[in-house]
């Protein structure tokens, strides 16, 4: 893939001087507007990736748009996919890389809270931008005239807000998933959201049942994985995650009386996002790692609240609730891996044997995410007894690291024997052989020095006897 560009700043960097602003449009991009406006069109870089050009980011996607038709633009280029004609959108391919060039246009009546009812082409560029959601993605560009910003989002970028490009009722109403868009470029960009903005938000969070669970899970996922995941703060006070994630709501006003614990369970978890890379597992991990709290929770005569068992419901409820949010089996189940082991061992001085049990139990794959795991989770708490948690956390790092450099053997794949060695010595496939890998692995786990095929045929001999197979 060809070199992206960074906007190029004149010398003084004031964002607020759009005659200063020039963005360097990748050559293909820029050859594709410029057949467009050779054969009198009009054709500009829009949304994404003006916006993160200003700031300096690299542009995931350099989308085009123009006052061709998409039947004018196809008889422009040799080789286009269909990619949304109904919404004036075609992706037009230069080598082997496409760039999606859609007409401007003005949308209908949103019956659905998300997609407009018809949509009518318009030569006015102004039309185009006015539909679409947040002023900072409200920008067009090319090198003639320069940059086009109708409605503030240059000054927007430059005072760090989120707002709406017009009423923001009008825009939410139009699409609800806006919404969460609105609070995830909030997180994302780390910028506060408009007063008005984060009002009409508030008003208008019902809307969000009438947006499909994948989309809000797409969401939801890079808000968790910005730079802000604390941010999620926001979608609770304006009433967002009652609708989407009404066990967090449960959380944030669930109190820890407890001297490990100095915020609710909600706050805490908050507080635990920022610990772990932004890595989706990880974050989500977090997200759920405490959701079982409030189900649990005790009280005893002195005031101090308890939460046993809470793990293994909070596991329980991840399952259900990425389920619910069409999350695929292989992040539900790393997800809630995690969640399920994040105390183990907690508090605890380890030996070798434990280690190799728990790498057994757990799985060798799902211990570096878990010391993650548990590190934010420690320093997401209160500093009571800090030190000693972190000390007993690098115990169980060391012991980890020391079973993998001996080559100890903690699971079927390095035991010394396979079913094949068993079959061959006489054993039937079936549950049987299935039981006596597992008995050798055990002893295994006990004795790793036991972990060879003469020993282990040995043993696995005197179990065939007592089950008298022969």
């Amino acid at each position: 893939m060809e070199k992206m560009f960074y906007a190029k700043l004149w010398e003084n960097k004031d964002l607020s001087r759009k005659q200063d602003i020039r963005i360097e449009v990748p050559p293909k991009g820029q050859a594709i507007m410029d057949i467009i406006t050779d054969a009198g069109f009009e054709a500009y870089v829009v949304g994404g990736c003006v916006r993160d050009s200003i700031l300096g980011r690299v542009p995931e996607d350099w989308d085009i748009t123009t006052s061709a038709t998409p039947e004018e633009i196809k008889k422009l280029f040799p080789r286009t996919i269909d990619t949304g004609l109904q919404h004036g959108t075609v992706t037009v391919m230069m080598d082997k890389e496409g760039f999606e060039v859609t007409t401007y246009r003005l949308d209908g009546e949103y019956e659905d809270s998300r997609h407009p009812k018809e949509v009518t082409f318009t030569p006015n560029l102004e039309e185009d931008l006015k539909r679409r959601d947040l002023t900072i993605n409200a920008m067009a560009y090319n090198d003639g005239t320069g940059l086009v910003d109708l409605f503030g989002g240059l000054e927007d970028l430059r005072a760090g807000v989120v707002r709406c490009v017009g009423d923001p009722e009008e825009r939410f109403r139009e699409d609800a998933l806006r919404i969460l868009r609105a609070i995830r470029f909030s997180a994302q960009l780390g910028y506060e959201i408009d007063g008005k903005t984060l009002e009409a938000i508030s008003r208008l969070s019902d809307r969000l049942r009438q947006i499909s669970a994948e989309r809000i899970q797409t969401e939801l996922v890079k808000l968790l994985v910005s730079g802000h995941p604390e941010y999620l703060k926001t979608a609770y006070d304006s009433g967002v995650t009652k609708v989407f994630l009404p066990e967090f709501d449960r959380c944030m006003e669930t109190e820890q009386n407890h001297p490990h614990h100095c915020y609710s369970v909600g706050e805490h978890i908050l507080h635990s996002l920022n610990g772990v890379e932004a890595d989706k597992t990880l974050r989500l991990a977090m997200l759920f790692h405490d959701i079982g709290k409030p189900a649990v929770r005790t009280c005893d005569p002195e005031g101090v609240t308890h939460f046993h068992g809470h793990a293994a419901v909070s596991a329980e409820m991840a399952k259900s609730i990425l389920r619910r949010l069409k999350f695929d089996n292989e992040t539900v189940s790393a997800v809630c891996k995690l969640v399920l082991y994040h105390d183990y061992g907690n508090g605890l001085d380890v030996d070798m044997r434990m280690a190799r049990r728990a790498l057994n139990k757990i799985g060798e794959d799902a211990f570096p995410d878990l010391f993650s795991v548990k590190y934010a989770d420690i320093m997401a708490q209160s500093d009571y007894q800090r030190q000693q948690k972190l000390e007993k956390l690098d115990q169980w790092r060391k012991r980890y690291r020391e079973v993998l450099e001996e080559g100890q053997c903690v699971s079927l794949k390095t035991l010394a024997v396979t079913g094949k060695d068993l079959i061959a010595m006489g054993w039937k496939p079936g549950k049987d052989l299935g039981e006596t890998l597992n008995r050798l692995l055990e002893r295994v786990l006990e004795e790793p020095e036991f972990n060879t095929k003469e020993n282990l045929l040995e043993e696995a001999g005197k179990i065939q006897d007592r089950y008298e197979i022969r």
